[in-house]
């Protein structure tokens, strides 16, 4: 048994500094150096497995076995999922219905800008919320392309997009882990996330006009952000007090695009926007089965997602169901319980399960594959040969940032098992009353190092539990704080950029997609951290 060590140097500021290296130098090879993606995760996880032996003296064996976790979890569930959305958009594309897809968004409204809030704000919310870990970056970003948008603006408007949204993750996750891992009270939690991110959310349709057209935009479309801005808002804000947080972003967006294309029929704005090099509008109009036949892909992954996030098919595959056995679980050599995790971290000192679960039926990997075949049956122009061969495109285009978000998960969890990320939030943690300011900065750190929500709250939510006792603020608003701040790390998490790269057909060109969307999420950090800090003064 090896026990975890969070001051390795005598000295809990320093250490935490050579600790987030690792971190410090992805962000530097990817905005500074303008490193391609793999390239960088590759000398990253160099840098984390000679930093861990020498820093923290983890046995080399656990360190090792700790990559390989992570990098397996990397490949299952994350890059099966990203693989099978990828796959599904492709077949959309095959299928020959993307025209009439284009048609039906026009009907909406042939500006762009509208398109934009339809697309990446109101349909990739609603992904994030039936499907998560990237589904809505991947297939918003995509058809935002195929509407004729740059493929790293799209991409960036869809990671921007996810601020609204990504908190809430599929079906409140991220959300109900945090109240547990903080030990506080889920309704309690749901009231500070009300409080601390719902004021963010209702700007972030005016953020991507913004980024999109500039302030002519905005002045041109204020009516539909200053509507949907405000429904959602409301609504998400609505469905978390009374309903809690697995609806908050499955009702609102579905209220969103209702109102959206309702309000589009009896108001167009001055200017009509389009991108350059957009296609040109076409005056046909659809047929509705038309229309409907051409977004089946779309629904019928909904369809299956959702039924896939019901807790009675969830049962069945939980310990005692009756198909338990199709979720394998893999205990790592070296790992699993051979590391202890100790207080302050934990209340009294444990041994870490290192068992990689692998779900062949339960993921929502799964789930999009369901969607493939039943796409591939209902069109007409899609045939299994077609079908396959679009999967081998798929992979060959993807496999490069698969690996990418493997290594980087490889790094996470070094940096999980050695105590890294516990010995950096714990340096921070000693600042006392101005903690609350930084509350938020942990999770944004959590989330960038893990590429998840969830894992951020899963790291860090007990830490800002106990250092609320410590200071005498409240549990809820600091481990509310950790989920919002993790937020607006997932814009620029390696995960999501690399899902992105890959959607848009920019696979290599990571650094850029980073380097336009940093200084959104540091900003949007900024703003979690000082209203955190004023609302500890308050409460």
């Amino acid at each position: 048994m090896w026990q975890q060590t969070y001051d390795p140097l005598g000295n809990a500021y320093l250490s935490a500094l050579l600790a987030a290296v690792p971190i410090l130098f992805f962000l530097f090879a990817l905005t500074v150096l303008k490193l391609k993606g793999l390239n960088a995760a590759l000398l990253t996880l160099a840098i984390s497995l000679v930093g861990t032996l020498l820093l923290f003296g983890m046995p080399p064996a656990s360190i090792l076995a700790a990559a390989a976790f992570g990098f397996l979890s990397g490949l299952w569930p994350i890059g099966y999922i990203v693989l099978m959305a990828v796959w599904l958009y492709k077949l959309a594309v095959k299928s020959g219905k993307f025209e009439v897809i284009r048609g039906s968004i026009a009907t909406i409204s042939e500006d762009q800008r509208a398109q934009v809030i339809l697309i990446a704000f109101c349909f990739g919310a609603f992904l994030e919320g039936a499907a998560g870990f990237g589904v809505p970056i991947a297939i918003c970003a995509a058809l935002l392309v195929e509407l004729g948008f740059n493929p790293v603006k799209a991409a960036m408007l869809c990671l921007l997009a996810n601020a609204a949204s990504g908190a809430y993750g599929a079906i409140g996750i991220p959300v109900l882990v945090g109240a547990q891992q903080g030990g506080v009270a889920l309704a309690d939690m749901s009231l500070m996330m009300i409080a601390i991110i719902q004021l963010s959310t209702l700007f972030v349709p005016t953020l991507l006009i913004a980024v999109l057209d500039g302030w002519r935009g905005v002045r041109e479309t204020w009516p539909v952000l200053l509507l949907i801005g405000a429904l959602f808002s409301v609504s998400q804000a609505l469905v978390l007090y009374f309903l809690g947080p697995e609806l908050a972003d499955i009702v609102p967006p579905l209220l969103s695009m209702g109102t959206l294309a309702a309000f589009m029929q009896f108001w167009r704005p001055r200017h009509i926007y389009r991108e350059e090099g957009a296609p040109p509008l076409s005056s046909q109009r659809w047929a509705l089965p038309a229309v409907i036949s051409a977004w089946s892909p779309f629904y019928i992954l909904t369809a299956v997602i959702l039924t896939w996030s019901l807790p009675p098919f969830k049962a069945l595959f939980a310990a005692g169901g009756p198909l338990a056995a199709t979720v394998l679980k893999l205990p790592i050599p070296f790992l699993d319980l051979r590391i202890e995790e100790l207080p302050p971290i934990v209340a009294a000192p444990h041994a870490l399960p290192a068992v990689w679960n692998v779900a062949l039926i339960s993921a929502p990997g799964t789930a999009i594959l369901i969607a493939v075949i039943l796409t591939t049956l209902f069109s007409s122009r899609l045939s299994l040969r077609s079908s396959v061969h679009q999967l081998e495109k798929t992979v060959s285009e993807l496999w490069r940032p698969i690996c990418m978000i493997s290594l980087i998960m490889a790094v996470a969890y070094i940096a999980n098992f050695s105590g890294a990320s516990s010995s950096i939030g714990l340096s921070v943690a000693e600042s006392g009353r101005v903690f609350p300011l930084i509350a938020p900065a942990i999770g944004w750190l959590g989330v960038f190092i893990t590429g998840s929500v969830v894992n951020s709250n899963t790291l860090f939510a007990h830490l800002q539990a106990i250092t609320a006792t410590q200071i005498g603020t409240s549990q809820a608003l600091l481990v509310a704080a950790n989920t919002c701040g993790g937020v607006m790390g997932k814009l620029i998490s390696p995960q999501s950029i690399a899902i992105a790269a890959a959607a848009v057909g920019q696979v290599g060109g990571e650094s850029q997609i980073m380097r336009t969307t940093l200084g959104y999420s540091l900003a949007l950090l900024g703003y979690v951290c000082l209203w955190t800090l004023v609302l500890s003064l308050l409460l």
